[in-house]
């Protein structure tokens, strides 16, 4: 289902089931996610006023390795975001999707989860910056 003006805009902060494409799934050709799971809005971008780039981070049950650029969710961001399905959840930095909201195949208009308090979002973009300008997240276009 396509996006439309007349739906809840998307904020950052704000959890939603996606299709995240890992970036060693896109290196190997793969174009489509393999399953949704809980990604949060890590910037949204007006662009021209009519269009808006979205910058998904993944969320991920997995203990991350010991390389990946991650945060552990505390256990009562857990809960108030309505994650709490599962016991422990890590954001990785180290890569990120980006999406065209209005052209999206993946972003789905229901698939809001929830979202994080406005104290760990400010976090959670302060983390997502250092990597974007240490140049320490790719960036997988879902979008071109």
């Amino acid at each position: 289902m396509k996006w439309s003006r007349a739906m809840n805009d998307p904020k950052i902060g704000d959890i939603w089931r996606y299709p995240y494409l890992w970036e060693r799934e896109a290196l190997a050709g793969e174009t489509e996610g393999r399953k949704p799971r809980p990604t949060v809005l890590s910037a949204v971008v007006p662009i021209a006023g009519k269009s808006t780039l979205l910058y998904l981070l993944p969320i991920t049950g997995t203990e991350p390795l010991a390389d990946q650029d991650s945060l552990e969710i505390p256990a009562t961001e857990i809960r108030r975001a309505g994650l709490s399905e599962y016991k422990r959840l890590w954001i990785i930095f180290n890569e990120h999707n980006r999406d065209l909201l209005e052209e999206s195949f993946y972003f789905e208009p229901n698939g809001i989860v929830g979202t994080f308090s406005k104290a760990f979002v400010k976090v959670i973009a302060a983390r997502f910056a250092h990597a974007i300008r240490a140049s320490r997240s790719t960036t997988v276009s879902r979008s071109e």
